[in-house]
């Protein structure tokens, strides 16, 4: 994150007088340093400038400049005329700039071949980020490791790969996450990819102060490890603590013990439960204290006296409601739904396209348009004349000769 420079158009009586250091970031701002201004131009801010490297020289972008340096200097723990500060050689040209573009493009494709050569050699560690140097002479990688590793035959095999020089440089998982960066779950950008840079141990007693519960997703940010933001209430939650009673866990009284369950640091209120019921109990510190006075004299209070929680929110008022039986009848209803359904008709009738075929396809489309309904309507079909089949001859019967009547004459 980039420092707002408020005092840069505010005139100086003495310009020779002026920090004469400047705050240099590189690779996106993930990394910040400070160079000395030997020459005798003055610069600005969001000026890119080549400045001294490892047997080279590097391209970088001014990030602050005047008086606000010597507030970092002083807050880095680094001397103004400290002689190891490197110096500004001069404004970046059209060379530095396309030179420096060029060894941007090549770390990805560094990266990952670096990270197939780790895995070969069976090296257990992660590569995070590498950053050549903008004349190509050396390269930086980031690396994650749980324990310590053995890493000289890795450094030769990419000073030979790479032909560069090699610096290992080993991160924690939070700067990782600083250098990839991301959005948290507060919707807010990353703190430590854009102004947090002393990363502090975190555990899950900061949450407990903080009466959280021990969520481990809820309570993880992106890097897998505890959120650095568990760290920025609690000392205020400690100050407030320290006026809490001490060995307050238990308090004895006539219906039997009472548990503590919360403690409310904005209201000063100590929430019990009792084990016959579920029902919370808040009772004020005062009234914590002189129970446990009364608890070493061996005197139970009959009950405890509880407080009255006001909160904010407004009541919520339940619904009234009224019998509405007999007063709707079903003939409105039916219709209008008789009235909905006959609009529906008439919208329908109304998108409907015209049906006119005798003007889309001339005198023979009307002709076929009236057999329709001589066709479809049996009555106005024409009447055959009866069809007059020829007589159809049987073929004799062979039947058997009958025997003659009787005579009975």
């Amino acid at each position: 994150m980039n420092v707002h420079d408020w005092l840069a158009n505010l005139p100086f009586s003495d310009p020779e007088s002026s920090c004469r250091i400047m705050e240099i970031s590189f690779n996106q701002g993930s990394r910040k340093d400070f160079y000395r201004n030997s020459s005798l131009h003055l610069f600005d801010k969001g000026e890119i400038v080549a400045v001294e490297g490892i047997s080279g020289f590097d391209v970088g972008t001014i990030s602050l400049t005047g008086e606000l340096v010597r507030l970092q200097l002083k807050k880095k723990g680094v001397k103004e005329d400290n002689p190891d500060i490197k110096k500004v050689l001069r404004r970046a040209t059209d060379n530095d700039i396309n030179k420096w573009k060029e060894t941007k493009t090549r770390e990805k494709d560094v990266l990952i071949r670096s990270r197939a050569m780790a895995r070969q050699l069976k090296v257990d560690l992660k590569m995070a980020e590498v950053e050549i140097q903008a004349d190509g002479r050396k390269a930086t990688f980031f690396y994650i490791a749980d324990d310590r590793v053995d890493f000289r035959e890795l450094i030769k095999i990419y000073a030979s790969e790479f032909k560069v020089r090699v610096e290992m440089k080993q991160i924690g998982a939070r700067q990782e996450a600083g250098k990839v960066g991301g959005i948290g779950s507060c919707g807010r950008e990353l703190c430590c990819a854009t102004w947090l840079t002393d990363f502090k141990s975190v555990n899950t007693q900061a949450a407990r102060y903080q009466n959280l519960s021990i969520n481990q997703t809820k309570l993880s940010g992106q890097c897998g490890r505890l959120k650095c933001c568990l760290n920025y209430e609690l000392d205020t939650y400690l100050d407030a603590l320290q006026y809490f009673p001490d060995d307050a866990e238990v308090l004895e009284v006539t219906k039997g013990r009472a548990f503590l369950i919360k403690k409310d640091i904005f209201r000063n209120i100590m929430w019990y439960t009792m084990p016959e019921s579920t029902k919370h109990y808040p009772v004020s510190i005062d009234e914590v204290k002189k129970i446990q006075a009364q608890n070493r004299q061996g005197i139970k209070p009959d009950a405890l006296e509880t407080v009255e929680v006001i909160t904010g929110k407004p009541k919520e008022i339940e619904p009234e409601f009224v019998d509405v039986v007999g007063q709707i009848s079903l003939r409105s209803l039916e219709k209008n739904t008789q009235k909905r359904r006959a609009k529906e008709r008439g919208q329908q009738n109304q998108n409907r396209p015209p049906q006119n075929r005798l003007q889309q396809n001339g005198p023979q489309g009307g002709q076929q348009q009236q057999k329709g309904p001589q066709q479809g309507n049996p009555q106005n079909r024409p009447k055959r004349p009866p069809q007059q089949r020829p007589p159809q001859k049987r073929p004799p019967q062979n039947r058997p000769p009958q025997p003659p009547a009787p005579n009975n004459n």
